[in-house]
């Protein structure tokens, strides 16, 4: 059982079947609706929602995409007739779908090839993320919900 969320945990899902291939996707409208420079997505036709369900948008007259109406979280791409693709850094536990290929190339940005060779900041350089109570829901199933309700994790 794969289980994922949004990030407020307003919206969670399990998936009990297999998962097809994860990919990446370098287009605009992908790159728009996850606010990043790409979109990562991992076939997933026997998802269920466990906890409340997403709010939709039309980014195309073939896709609609899925998120959460409280936190804004990307969860789904949704092609006509295709199966259903989630968004694979919504798991609880990403690393079990590592990406198989990239799309949408054309939209690919050319500081991306680089990305690996740019510094790193650790955390201990960085003294402002010190005491940050992160309102982010777990990597888990929760019963306890709202997270108003539920104690902070920490970061």
């Amino acid at each position: 059982m794969i289980t994922g969320g949004c990030q407020c945990g307003a919206v969670r899902y399990a998936i009990s079947g297999p998962l097809g291939r994860a990919s990446i996707c370098h287009c605009r409208m992908c790159q728009k609706a996850v606010g990043g420079p790409i979109g990562a997505f991992v076939d997933a036709p026997s998802l269920a929602w466990t906890r409340g369900a997403p709010a939709w948008f039309h980014s195309s007259a073939k896709v609609r995409r899925g998120f959460c109406r409280d936190c804004g979280t990307p969860l789904i791409f949704e092609w006509s007739g295709a199966p259903l693709n989630v968004a694979f850094m919504t798991f609880d536990d990403p690393s079990i779908a590592p990406p198989a290929i990239q799309v949408g190339t054309e939209g690919l940005q050319p500081w991306m090839h680089h990305i690996a060779d740019l510094p790193v900041r650790p955390d201990v350089d960085a003294p402002w993320l010190a005491g940050i109570r992160s309102r982010q829901h777990p990597d888990h199933d929760t019963q306890i919900w709202p997270p108003g309700d539920a104690p902070e994790t920490t970061r």
